[in-house]
């Protein structure tokens, strides 16, 4: 047996596991012997059936899953079956070209476009990718490429894993995931986090492991050892039972171990998730998506609608606080009812409050309705806008929710400029939310969607931990609360250094609130600081985690 092998990754969902390797099916490719298109209506027609085919096979794993994972799934079936691929289908045909060349030609102009938007028209990107792979197999009868049915527990390896796989793991069965692409914000980070699979990004290397070899990682820290020793196989196997136990022996409200309080809320994207968290120990919704209700459609949803899915959400988390972001779309997430043109710089574009500002109707109807929920329920919500970067687009924002009689409003702090002077942004507001995914990305200047830059796009980074502090700091001279959202609030030792900051509340997956819970609950408000001094004195994000776990006990 081959000598052991360490490969460092990012790690993007706690855990600790070991187990044999299970490679993806890869992609079937192009037919290169086949021969161009004859019958352009009757290939046609064969290329409509296969996407047909995959489309319902995408619809029947939809019916399956839940959550996140079931929006992912229902978007990528609405892929397979988009009239302008078809279209382009019927042109390239007409060309003479074959059948799988044609699929593959048509859908790769699609994701070359949709790469250059970035964000969350890349993630699309991915998805569309999957899909030509998937009808490709189809039309050459070859295995859908992907992860292979599994009977035994195992580690899945690849290169990425389409969201439409990700979506539909078994945790039973998956012990872990290690990929050598991606991104901390990834689909496969992100649904790998909400179902509770340790998994790492990153880990260059990775792809080139034979079936059933073991491997043995540490979604926390990124490490993965290749062919283990016993002993290592065994630290592993320890080190995931210390987690499970600490995360068990605690419950109830957040906080630390002399009792400084720190809410432990849920991040949430639509309706049904917010039936699934409300069972759950969490003290309530830290960030509730509202775009489920407007992408993808060709009109905006109404405000009965609308009012109907946030008093669902209100009623299911009656006595616990909900926060609530309004519209984060544009530029990147394109409305088909709202499109403001061309974009040289999307990810820099008019999304969030700026497109809001310019179609100042979807936001009062969305506050419209969001008041007729408050008023149905009398809940505990919060309001806050996404993108804000100046204290008059705030004010403007506070003013339009108040006139509604919701009393509390906030800003999400997503934005350099609002970290760095948010002692003005939020005065006068009720609390701030801090976006760690954009924040990093933004004060990175790296792009969140482009894998090979995961390593800046860590809020480890202590540039990154240096706004946090600032927006802790400035939100505290205006008088009001601070929390985060974004994926770092998940990250135990992480978690650590953000209350040490001045963070009074995390929102996360829901699967991450226990072992954040433990990780708070043994250490003091005193050594949370004394840890986020110790993060900032760094220079690097592995010198901040490897100074933070060299003072942690956890």
């Amino acid at each position: 047996m081959s000598s052991s092998l360490t490969l460092h990754g990012i790690g993007v969902s706690v855990g600790s596991a070991y187990g044999p390797a299970v490679p993806v099916r890869p992609a079937p490719g192009i037919n290169e012997s086949e021969p161009g298109s004859r019958d352009p209506q009757a290939d046609g027609q064969r290329i409509r059936d296969a996407l047909r085919e995959v489309s319902d096979e995408l619809m029947s794993r939809a019916e399956n899953a839940s959550g996140e994972a079931k929006d992912v799934l229902l978007i990528t079936a609405q892929l397979a079956t988009d009239k302008g691929l078809v279209k382009s289908v019927d042109k390239l045909l007409a060309q003479g070209r074959g059948v799988t060349a044609t699929v593959h030609e048509a859908i790769e102009s699609y994701v070359d476009k949709l790469a250059l938007l970035g964000g969350y028209m890349a993630q699309r990107a991915t998805d569309l990718s999957d899909v030509r792979d998937r009808i490709i197999a189809v039309l050459r009868d070859l295995p859908a490429p992907g992860v292979p049915t599994m009977t035994e527990p195992g580690i899945i390896v690849a290169n990425d894993l389409a969201p439409a796989e990700t979506a539909v793991l078994k945790p039973e069965l998956v012990q872990g995931i290690v990929i050598s692409g991606g991104g901390p914000t990834s689909h496969t980070a992100i649904i790998a986090a909400s179902l509770g699979i340790p998994a790492v990004v990153q880990a260059a290397g990775i792809e080139d492991l034979d079936s059933g070899e073991l491997i043995a990682l540490d979604g926390g820290t990124g490490e993965v050892i290749l062919r283990p020793s016993e002993a290592q196989q065994a630290e592993f196997a320890e080190r995931q039972e210390r987690r499970l136990a600490a995360a068990a022996a605690y419950s109830g409200p957040g906080a630390t171990s002399d009792g400084h309080p720190v809410a432990l809320l849920a991040n949430i994207g639509n309706p049904d998730q917010a039936l699934l968290a409300a069972g759950h120990d969490v003290e309530g919704v830290g960030l509730f998506r509202t775009e489920f209700m407007f992408l993808d459609r060709q009109d905006p949803p109404s405000r009965e609608e609308q009012a109907k899915a946030y008093t669902s959400v209100l009623e299911a988390f009656e006595g616990r606080r909900v926060v609530i972001r309004t519209l984060d779309a544009g530029a990147d997430k394109p409305l088909a009812f709202a499109d403001l043109g061309e974009e040289d710089n999307p990810a820099l574009g008019r999304r969030g409050i700026r497109l809001t500002r310019v179609r100042e109707e979807l936001l009062d109807t969305q506050l419209d309705a969001l008041a007729d929920a408050y008023q149905a329920t009398n809940a505990d919500v919060r309001i806050m806008a996404p993108m804000v970067a100046t204290p008059e687009e705030a004010q403007w924002f506070a003013a339009k929710v108040r006139e509604r009689g919701i009393p509390s409003v906030g800003i999400m702090i997503e934005t350099p400029a609002s970290a760095l002077c948010a002692s003005d942004v939020v005065a006068g507001l009720d609390f701030a939310s801090i976006g760690t995914n954009d924040l990093t990305q933004y004060t990175m200047a790296a792009d969140r969607m482009q894998g090979e830059l995961g390593d800046l796009l860590s809020a480890w980074q202590p540039a990154v931990l240096r706004m946090i502090q600032l927006a802790c700091e400035g939100a505290d001279d205006a008088g009001a609360t601070i929390g985060v959202c974004g994926e770092a609030a998940g990250d135990p030792l992480l978690a650590l250094v953000l209350v040490g900051l001045g963070v009074s509340s995390l929102s996360m997956a829901l699967t991450r609130v226990p072992e954040v819970r433990a990780a708070l609950a043994q250490h003091t408000l005193a050594d949370c600081q004394t840890i986020a001094t110790a993060a900032l004195a760094t220079t690097s994000a592995t010198g901040a985690r490897q100074a933070v776990s060299e003072h942690a006990s956890i």
